[in-house]
């Protein structure tokens, strides 16, 4: 199963990420949402960052996890090429998230910049779940 998409827009940039369950499409979209920013193969897995989430419904959620990665890589000039979901828990309709990624310190020398992102939309923002199978679809503005 291929990880992430393109998804074609007239103005920003968006992808579709794939997963066996919501945990894995989740790893797979902060993966993509790096791609769009630097070359994630030149990014080493070097420091560990954990986060934790809670969010109102599966969009809320898609939406605060990819914002998270923004903010680590605008406010601290953290770029990342692993991710890993630990535990994703629903109730009712809230969720909950725990989670670790890998990355380092962005450096100019060695991270080729793609596209610089301002901030995530919730602008065609689709999650789908099938039998063994889940996809996120995001936005982000440019």
């Amino acid at each position: 199963m291929k990880r992430f998409e393109w998804v074609e827009h007239p103005s920003d940039v968006g992808f579709r990420a794939y997963g066996r369950d919501l945990a894995e499409a989740l790893e797979n979209a902060a993966l993509a949402l790096f791609e769009v920013m630097v070359d994630t193969s030149q990014v080493r897995p070097l420091q560990e960052v954990s986060i934790e989430l809670e969010a109102e419904d599966e969009g809320a959620l898609l939406y605060d996890w990819l914002e998270r990665f923004l903010y680590f890589y605008d406010a601290q000039g953290f770029v990342m090429s692993k991710f890993k979901v630990d535990e994703l828990i629903q109730r009712d309709h809230n969720f909950k998230v725990k989670a670790r990624a890998w990355g380092e310190r962005f450096d100019p020398k060695r991270h080729d910049t793609r596209t610089a992102v301002k901030a995530m939309t919730y602008h065609m923002m689709e999650i789908k779940h099938e039998p063994g199978r889940c996809s996120v679809q995001a936005v982000v503005d440019i």
